[in-house]
């Protein structure tokens, strides 16, 4: 059996996601990973919480609350959030774990031992208002590349730029916004990534399949300006993972904590360490040692294209320069911004639908549907209220859940709650039949490439299949001359809902199980259309089903455009 490990970059801990966030690793990881399982495949999907660096300090204090029970307390809502949206996390971890924090230190120690780690005194910002060391992004300016005025002092989120807090015009505090700041002196541990160029460089070169947006960003990385350059893993702040050499302490580096982005993506692995703990799974390092089972695994990471360069360049450094034998990412989907009504998304800012508002509105599958249907892969893309509607009237209500109402109260009304006897299908079911099954191989190949959006037109062609076949067969016309041609026309259509549902299911899982228990049936992913479509036999019983989807009236979108234009608060 194939295994497949799949991981969707961290959310930070400090508030509630936005759309763009979710439709940018989460849920397109979610979509994959429910598509492997209905194939048969083992999958082992983790995700967590970011939860060290700025982002939790600060949403902490304007919190009111100590980092500690802040983020324990935004864990559980993420985690329920994910819930809501039905991510099929396996585990869902937190990067605060005790996990985490020996495997960081662990990694510290390989990286130091190999010599890719040197301490370097440098000049860091201070707040004389604050009375401490500003980490990068406790410090805001404008951005010297693009003028965005609200830029943090170690990456640009508007032009995704890379900085150091000096680069920042105006710079200000993050904590008290005060623009009293001096540069002083202090120690950090830098990971020598540049030593590595070469040897990244080739790695990046051997991924031939990935998307081009993917190796662009960390061949850009790699190869502008100076190139790649050595990066600092430690931070002054009190929140975090100590620095440790292993299990030693390290001389002179007494109080301070390793930088967010070294900790973060070793939560990947530390994340199965917490599932096995937790009873999840029962092995972890067969899926990220090469040496213990892990050598068949597939490995494929979802993330926005602003985490790119940590996951192509910073995060492979760590794990090539162990020295050990760990397991390497092997495709890097990345994702473009999906943008808001015009502007950004941002959760800094507020700016959007937050998942929890989202949920509160409507439930998960129209969300689902409409994000993944629009995944920014090749370019940014829009999120509008007049595009959200549309969608979800045409292709959910009209399409789909029209077909699923028509065929099932038309049956119940003629023969009953049952699948009509009588009749042999001919030429029409005969034709729609090959057609699918052409479908179907055009759909699998779209997500087994992980090309969503063209795997959601598929998608959608094959619910239209079967509306154009319903309204061309006719079946309350044919009942009026020829009953058991009716019943024939019935029951193919009737078999359309399970397959309908197999397919479905990655995309809509909730509709899809809706389908499939109505029909009487379980969720099954189709091997073949043919035999799918003979699943529910003569005397079948059935229910008709709830409305699986409701049309979103012009109204609600108005009150909805307008709830949603300001600000979060």
């Amino acid at each position: 059996m194939a295994r497949t490990l799949i991981t969707s970059a961290i959310p930070y801990i400090n508030g509630i996601k936005h759309l763009g966030n979710l439709v940018g690793s989460q849920l397109p990881a979610d979509l994959y990973a429910r598509y492997l399982r209905a194939r048969g495949q083992e999958v082992l999907f983790l995700c967590a919480t970011d939860e060290h660096g700025t982002p939790a300090e600060l949403a902490a204090a304007k919190a009111g609350k100590p980092v500690a029970e802040y983020c324990a307390e935004m864990w559980k809502v993420q985690a329920a959030l994910a819930q809501g949206f039905r991510l099929s996390f396996d585990h869902f971890g937190r990067s605060s774990s005790p996990q985490n924090h020996k495997l960081t230190q662990h990694f510290a120690g390989k990286l130091a031992d190999a010599g890719l780690i040197s301490e370097v005194s440098e000049k860091q910002v201070y707040s004389n208002a604050d009375g401490r060391f500003l980490p990068d992004r406790y410090i805001e300016g404008t951005c010297p590349n693009c003028g965005y005025d609200k830029a943090r002092g170690d990456q640009c989120e508007n032009c995704t730029k890379q900085l150091d807090p000096t680069d920042l015009i105006e710079p200000r505090s993050a904590i008290s916004g005060s623009t009293d700041l001096e540069v002083r002196e202090t120690k950090h541990l830098y990971l020598r990534q540049s030593s590595m160029r070469d040897q990244l460089n080739e790695w990046i070169d051997s991924k031939t399949d990935w998307p081009i947006l993917t190796t662009s960003i960390a061949k850009k990385w790699l190869n502008d300006g100076d190139g790649l350059q050595d990066r600092g893993i430690t931070r002054d702040l009190d929140w975090g993972i100590p620095v440790k050499r292993g299990e030693d302490d390290w001389p002179g580096m007494e109080g301070k904590v390793f930088y967010v982005w070294f900790d973060a993506p070793i939560e990947y692995i530390a994340c199965a360490a917490e599932a096995v703990d937790e009873g999840k799974i029962s092995d972890w390092e067969r899926w990220w040692r090469v040496d213990k089972g892990g050598e068949d695994v597939r490995y494929v990471q979802f993330m926005g294209k602003d985490n790119v360069p940590f996951h192509t360049l910073s995060f492979p450094a760590t794990i090539l320069g162990s020295g050990e034998p760990w397991k390497l990412v092997d495709y890097i989907k990345s994702f473009n911004y999906l943008n808001y009504d015009g502007g950004q998304f941002s959760t800094s800012q507020g700016r959007g639908v937050f998942m929890d508002q989202a949920l509160e509105i409507l439930p998960s599958d129209y969300w689902r549907w409409w994000l993944l249907s629009h995944a920014p892969e090749t370019s940014d893309s829009e999120f509008t209220w007049e595009a959200f509607q549309q969608d979800v009237n045409k292709d959910l209500a009209d399409v789909l859940g029209n077909f699923v109402s028509r065929i099932t109260k038309f049956c119940r009304s003629k023969f009953g709650e049952v699948v009509p006897e009588g009749g042999a299908y001919g030429a029409q079911e005969t034709a729609l039949i090959a057609d699918l099954e052409d479908r179907l191989a055009r759909y699998q190949a779209r997500m087994d490439a992980i090309d969503i959006r063209k795997a959601a037109a598929e998608l959608r062609a094959i619910w239209v299949a079967g509306n154009e076949y319903l309204q061309s067969a006719a079946p309350w016309s044919a009942f009026k001359e020829d009953p058991e041609r009716a019943a024939a026309i019935t029951r193919f259509a009737l078999n359309l809902i399970p397959f309908y549902a197999g397919l479905s299911s990655p995309f809509i899982p909730d509709a899809a199980a809706a389908m499939a228990e109505a029909m009487g049936t379980d969720l099954e992913w189709p091997t073949d259309a043919k035999a799918a479509l003979s699943r529910l036999p003569e005397g079948h019983t059935f229910t008709v089903p709830d409305v699986l989807f409701a049309k979103i009236a012009d109204e609600q979108r108005e009150e909805w455009a307008a709830k949603f234009s300001g600000v979060r608060t």
